[in-house]
């Protein structure tokens, strides 16, 4: 019996879990280039998801500075067409292992608010490993902010209600891109959305250990993402906090932050403690762990209950956080 004994998945999603494994193949610097081709190309045979919801929402995409001394990064702008006046706004960065993805991939999951005249998004495209390993990818994410912010009024976006975004890797760039802007005092953010963030880079907690050859995102793959990402200091003692969230000491000050992970998932153990040590410094927390969950579940078979479920639990604070107004 492994030492790391893997919680049972939810019976909806075993067979999508069993598909996935047998017609996509683990990351490895062998894979990357056909992983990140699958990416860009969407899923065989079906249209790509329509951004502008029957003309609801303006599709844009516009070259923005990049970091100092670093080339320019593109942004995808989904505005709506129709709004009353200004929005909140949600900077999103998407996921991929910190390897692979584009702005593209999972903004579509927020274009109902767009749509809805709720919120103006932001998605990023920032540089990826291991052609450009850290700083490049969270410095990206940073500038990308930083440019939002600043341009808040051309943009629609109310300031005060910025919010940051991101699932898996780009839920480990958005907890280190948040805790960039608290440190550097710019700019504010109301709420970060960390959906099965990639946090922790150690590898150490039985979470990240329980998978081998399992599951969405195995121990092996996720050791070859963060060592795209940090090369041979990986796991050693020196790694920035805006690489790995969890090495950060002080969480105080950072933004109301919704946190979900999968039971059964990589990144499980780093979330809770993630959660918790926010929580412990003052931060307000919501917390979910979906048993039966393996990464990212909810987008790969979002037809099943649980993912239902996850979807509407945060669709429900996204609403509550996009309609929030600053105190005075």
């Amino acid at each position: 019996m492994s030492a790391h004994p893997i919680p049972p998945w939810d019976p909806e999603l075993v067979e999508a879990l069993a598909e996935t494994r047998a017609t996509r193949p683990a990351f490895s610097p062998a894979t990357l280039d056909q992983l990140r081709r699958e990416l860009a190309d969407g899923t065989p045979g079906e249209p790509p998801p329509d951004l502008s919801a029957g003309g609801r929402v303006k599709v844009e995409e516009r070259q923005i500075p990049g970091p100092y001394g670093a080339p320019d990064i593109t942004v995808l702008i989904l505005t709506p067409a129709e709004a009353a006046g200004t929005t909140a706004g949600i900077y999103y960065i998407h996921g991929g292992g910190m390897v692979m993805g584009t702005r593209r991939n999972g903004v579509e999951s927020l274009v109902s608010y767009a749509a809805e005249g709720l919120a103006t998004v932001v998605s990023v495209e920032y540089r990826l490993a291991p052609e450009h390993p850290h700083p490049a990818p969270v410095q990206d994410c940073y500038a990308g902010l930083v440019w939002t912010a600043q341009n808040a009024s051309a943009l629609g976006i109310e300031p005060a209600r910025l919010l940051i975004a991101g699932t898996s890797a780009g839920g480990g760039l958005a907890a280190g891109t948040a805790l960039m802007a608290r440190d550097l005092s710019y700019p504010a953010l109301s709420h970060q959305v960390l959906v099965a963030p990639m946090l922790d880079d150690r590898i150490q907690t039985p979470s990240s250990q329980m998978l081998d050859g399992a599951g969405s995102w195995d121990r092996e793959e996720n050791r070859k993402g963060w060592t795209a990402l940090l090369g041979n200091q990986r796991g050693g003692p020196d790694v920035s906090p805006y690489a790995a969230a969890a090495r950060a000491e002080d969480l105080s000050g950072l933004p109301r932050t919704y946190l979900d992970c999968g039971s059964s998932e990589t990144f499980r153990d780093e979330v809770l403690d993630y959660a918790q040590r926010l929580s412990a410094a003052g931060v307000s927390v919501d917390l979910h762990m979906w048993g039966g969950g393996f990464h990212c579940f909810d987008s790969a078979v979002p037809q099943a209950q649980m993912s239902r479920t996850s979807a509407s639990v945060r669709d429900a604070f996204l609403r509550r956080a996009l309609a929030e107004r600053p105190s005075q």
